[in-house]
């Protein structure tokens, strides 16, 4: 590492000083607990980078989230339990024994047979520890934004069997939840009520789902989307020229078009999806 990598080895000598005697009060004072709000905020710092296509941006945030990580392992050799050293031969000694078909002589025909046996290899090596969460669905985080977690859980589920037989299905799932949460509606539900809070639950799970067998990942269409409404909304309030607050809902719904069709103009000019 030292010839090949001089500035992670560096980075590795940076962030033990700064956690040593003498070094900086803050750093001194992390706990692995206290940095996971900060493995969070980076890894979606470095997602948006990744979205906006920023070179320069993902380099970035690439080397703060290797930090937020060097950072744990310093804690966690501080507290006399694991380091770097230990972390890396575990992630590397999995990637060897979940990819026999690179460094054995296990074949597979594309990528979806590759999934297949990780999840077998996985299964496998849950099953040869004592107390392991047996279920299908271990391994998804509830820290997880809710979207993707569903998406996660559909994924495990459905490689077991349980799910819908195509899309269209999905399609007739969201239908039913939707009447669902009319009928509690009908039925006089308050604003905000639990069965309400269950119902609406299920929709959104619904389209998760749905998105998966569509081919589409329901956090990332959600990201875009709201990234469109975003554009579309400060566009439409500076072009109202006066405080929203003053407008007909009439004159907000013109705006909204206005602005929605100059957006859709522009990012065809520049050759983006609208």
């Amino acid at each position: 590492m030292t010839d090949e990598h001089p500035q992670l080895l560096r980075l590795v000598e940076i962030v033990r000083r700064l956690r040593a005697p003498g070094g900086c009060p803050w750093d001194r004072k992390q706990t692995l607990q206290s940095l996971a709000p900060f493995v969070l905020e980076e890894g979606w710092e470095l997602v948006e980078a990744l979205e906006q296509n920023d070179l320069e941006k993902i380099r970035e945030e690439v080397g703060d989230l290797l930090m937020v990580t060097l950072m744990i392992c310093q804690v966690a050799r501080d507290e006399g339990k694991f380091d770097l050293e230990a972390a890396a031969r575990e992630i590397a000694d999995k990637l060897v024994r979940r990819h026999p078909h690179v460094f054995g002589d296990a074949q597979v025909e594309g990528a979806d047979q590759v999934l297949e046996r990780w999840e077998e290899i996985k299964k496998k090596e849950k099953e040869a520890r004592p107390g392991a969460d047996q279920s299908a669905l271990s391994g998804v985080p509830r820290s997880m934004p809710a979207l993707l977690r569903a998406l996660r859980m559909g994924e495990k589920a459905s490689r077991l069997g349980f799910d819908w037989p195509d899309a269209a299905s999905s399609l007739d799932k969201i239908r039913e939840e939707t009447a669902e949460v009319e009928e509690e509606l009908r039925k006089g539900e308050k604003s905000g009520s639990e069965r309400l809070f269950q119902e609406v639950g299920d929709l959104l799970f619904a389209v998760a789902n749905a998105g998966r067998l569509l081919g589409v990942n329901p956090e990332m269409a959600l990201r875009a989307t709201l990234d469109r409404f975003e554009r579309r909304f400060r566009k439409m309030e500076k072009d109202l020229g006066r405080p929203m607050k003053e407008a007909t809902f009439e004159e907000l719904d013109l705006a909204w078009n206005e602005a929605k069709e100059a957006l859709r103009e522009e990012e065809e000019g520049r050759g983006e999806e609208t």
